[in-house]
């Protein structure tokens, strides 16, 4: 069952009661979320902060690879980068998590060994989310028999859109449940969700429904990760953590590739949910090519020059 806090209790009773709770949430102000972002986003980290910031977005990367045409072999080279981002210099920190299929979860954990880098799989027909929820749990069972310590499942788009929240509620109490001790990720697809208020009510669905992460995007549609939207879902598990006490994580994913992109998110972080989330225990990156460049702008700031083009490995 989702932890449900008494406060809460009464709103998933029907689809009538967390319609009734989804749609008295306030509403967003488009300008001004959009003009908050923007401005959070002009502010600064200098020297020393910068060198922090730099390791600690490291550290909340979810390494990611989800093609068609993935192969072992590039999940085990995956791996190893997780694992030692920087083979030149151990005082690099490990990424947060390799996230792959769930057909290639053993092959990430084999080559994981025992390091400290979660594997994580996206499940539930992921990306579109389009099957019978059976195959979905089936999907979620397949990825954590092989050892997933993470899945990051997508919401029935379709469904939440033509306001059927409850089914979508059940659904992640289902994939919840079928993902035993790992850790849940509900991905909202925020750009096919049309608006902020909708942004908003998936968020609080999720949260209310068991899951330990609300993810932006699968990072396979035109819009995914942006600064406004992912303040919104902060503001959201920051609310949520005042009226029911528990803590849910945030992860921005698609379209965040430049370490200037990624401070501004870390700056968005500690600014609207506070210093509690800044730990890859409560905000990830989904990325792929973020980590190259975080990489070469550290050791930007260990030599004062920038290394050349055969530096970090080209993903």
């Amino acid at each position: 069952m989702p932890r449900i806090h008494p406060a809460l209790a009464d709103v998933t009773a029907s689809d009538q009661a967390l319609r009734r709770f989804l749609h008295g949430l306030p509403g967003v102000d488009p300008v001004g979320l959009e003009a908050r972002a923007a401005a959070l986003g002009t502010r600064s980290i200098k020297t020393t902060a910068k060198a922090y910031a730099i390791d600690l977005a490291i550290s909340m990367i979810d390494l990611t690879t989800l093609e068609g045409a993935d192969t072992p072999g590039k999940v085990r080279a995956l791996a190893a980068k997780a694992v030692r981002p920087d083979p030149t210099d151990r005082e690099t920190p490990s990424t947060a998590a390799v996230c792959v299929y769930p057909d290639l979860v053993a092959t990430a954990k084999a080559a994981l060994g025992g390091a400290d880098v979660k594997v994580a799989s996206v499940a539930t027909a992921f990306p579109a989310g389009r099957a019978a929820l059976d195959v979905k749990l089936a999907d979620v069972r397949d990825a954590v028999a092989a050892g997933a310590d993470e899945i990051d499942m997508v919401i029935d788009r379709g469904a939440f859109l033509s306001g059927r929240y409850l089914k979508v509620f059940e659904e992640i109490v289902a994939v919840k449940e079928a993902s035993g001790a790992a850790r849940l990720k509900v991905i909202f697809e925020t750009g096919e969700l049309s608006t902020y208020d909708n942004i908003r009510r998936a968020s609080w669905l999720g949260m209310i429904a068991g899951a330990d992460f609300i993810k932006t995007s699968t990072g396979k549609v035109a819009v995914n990760a942006t600064p406004a939207n992912t303040l919104l879902m902060l503001e959201a598990v920051r609310d949520f953590r005042e009226r029911t006490g528990t803590q849910i994580g945030v992860k921005p994913a698609g379209g965040i590739r430049s370490t200037k992109d990624a401070l501004k998110f870390l700056v968005l972080v500690n600014e609207t949910a506070g210093p509690d989330w800044l730990d890859p225990h409560w905000f990830r990156f989904g990325a792929s090519s973020l980590l190259n460049d975080l990489l070469m702008q550290r050791q930007k700031l260990a030599t004062g020059r920038y290394s050349g083009p055969d530096y970090v490995t080209v993903d």
